[in-house]
């Protein structure tokens, strides 16, 4: 049964789209099945991945919109045991109907669940029914974030509508999984301060080491490739690689260690970070090559 994980930030621009096809590829390039689902109607996983929409093909808001069975949309990429369920760019955020779980029950009535170790969901930062059905069917949230106020902010009214989905009952299993400072430099004030401002609010524990800011992210979106296909020995292709360890790390230490019970967001905001084992504090992982993302020039 797969693992579902939700890439969101309620702040637009702050990386979404980046992580989860460069997240999806690297998990993919580890063995995995990985369904990568953009919800997003900018539809950039598409672009992120080379595929070309067609006209009248079928997508996960035509899904949504009852015209077609979600299994309908599922195309192929270029690289082994990653697929890809696009988005339709033309498609009316107010057109999902009242059922949140509907995406949650076609992954599991369909079969994908089975077919694949990972399914990624791509959000739009808008709270619609596109964001709430993905929190609906999701396992784990990673929080992706420029560390720049604004996205801080957009950090803190995703929590608090976490909250909402896990006190309604809408998903109760929902967890956190981690926080991604993404195109990040640390010699800058500003990204140190969010940094540590989130990591005070939400635990140090759940921060995960960033991606630094790198020009060949942007490069392989234009040319359709995951970075670790079009630059693979650039600084972003090291950080997306570690952070999907992580991610794998993360997600068996929170199913141990990390069970959250549901508290209000102010009081979330304020609790201490749980108690770590020695590998799991962000601020000491490691990349493959034994030195801290950070540390690299």
């Amino acid at each position: 049964m797969a693992r579902t994980l939700v890439i969101s930030n309620r702040k637009g621009g702050s990386g979404k789209s980046s992580t989860a096809v460069n997240v999806a590829a690297e998990l993919a390039a580890q063995g995995q099945r990985v369904l990568l689902v953009d919800l997003d109607t900018q539809g950039h996983c598409a672009v992120g991945l080379g595929v070309k929409p067609q006209r009248d093909m079928p997508t996960v808001h035509g899904f949504l919109a009852g015209r077609h069975d979600l299994r309908q949309a599922v195309v192929a990429s270029s690289w082994p045991g990653l697929h890809l369920i696009p988005a339709d760019p033309l498609f009316e955020h107010g057109g999902v109907g009242g059922n949140e779980a509907m995406l949650r029950q076609a992954l599991v009535a369909e079969g994908l669940l089975a077919d694949y170790d990972t399914v990624v969901l791509d959000t739009p930062p808008s709270l619609d029914g596109l964001l709430i059905n993905a929190l609906c069917a999701a396992d784990r949230v990673l929080v992706p974030f420029v560390p720049h106020y604004l996205s801080g902010e957009g950090v803190r009214q995703l929590a608090r509508l976490l909250f909402r989905v896990a006190s309604r009952g809408l998903n109760e299993q929902l967890k956190v999984l981690g926080f991604l400072p993404v195109m990040v430099d640390l010699r800058i004030g500003q990204h140190r301060e969010v940094n540590a401002s989130l990591s005070h609010q939400f635990g140090a524990a759940r921060l995960l080491p960033g991606i630094r800011n790198d020009i060949k992210v942007a490069e392989a979106f234009a040319v359709g490739k995951p970075v670790r296909v079009h630059a693979p020995g650039s600084r972003a292709a090291a950080d997306f690689a570690a952070a999907a360890l992580l991610i794998d790390k993360f997600w068996l230490y929170a199913r141990r260690r990390l069970t959250m019970t549901p508290v209000s967001p102010d009081a979330c905001c304020a609790t201490p970070a749980p108690t770590q084992t020695p590998d799991a504090n962000p601020a000491q992982a490691r990349d493959p090559q034994g030195s801290h993302p950070y540390s690299r020039t």
